[in-house]
């Protein structure tokens, strides 16, 4: 039996990436003037603190890590970064806990496990959980450092 390869939606894909840099700019819009912001989601009287942290700038990208704290009875703490393309308008995962590194296609099986379009999920993933970020987020007024 041959079953048939994944391939990426490429279209799809960029357009999930670009989505996700509008949801950053809107949950940290100083993020080229600042080097970290915080807010706080409540879902059903749970509190989690989200931190977008800049890491890396440069004129034309930034890298910021999310993480969030504390962990969730139905997650796991996520820790994700992402690096920003300003010109491009652009936000993709290059590292989701701990891992780095992600191909846009994999064989599968293969070792690590990876599913064929694990590059596609985590950007996905990003983008709901930006999106709950932007339903469910409050102001804390947590001093924030800035450059």
């Amino acid at each position: 039996m041959h079953t048939k390869r994944y391939s990426i939606d490429l279209p799809a894909h960029m357009a999930e990436c670009d989505a996700n840099y509008l949801r950053l700019k809107k949950l940290f819009p100083a993020l080229r003037q600042q080097d970290a912001s915080s807010f706080a989601i409540d879902i059903n009287g749970l509190h989690l603190d989200i931190v977008l942290e800049v890491l890396e700038r440069s004129p034309y990208t930034s890298l910021v890590k999310l993480t969030q704290l504390p962990v969730a009875p139905w997650s796991r703490k996520p820790s994700i970064t992402m690096r920003l393309y300003h010109d491009a308008r652009n936000a993709e995962v290059v590292e989701y806990q701990g891992k780095r590194h992600f191909r846009a296609v994999y064989d599968y099986p293969n070792a690590d496990m990876r599913q064929p379009d694990e590059k596609a999920q985590i950007n996905r993933f990003l983008g709901e959980y930006l999106a709950l970020c932007l339903s469910h987020g409050v102001a804390t007024g947590v001093p924030i450092l800035e450059n």
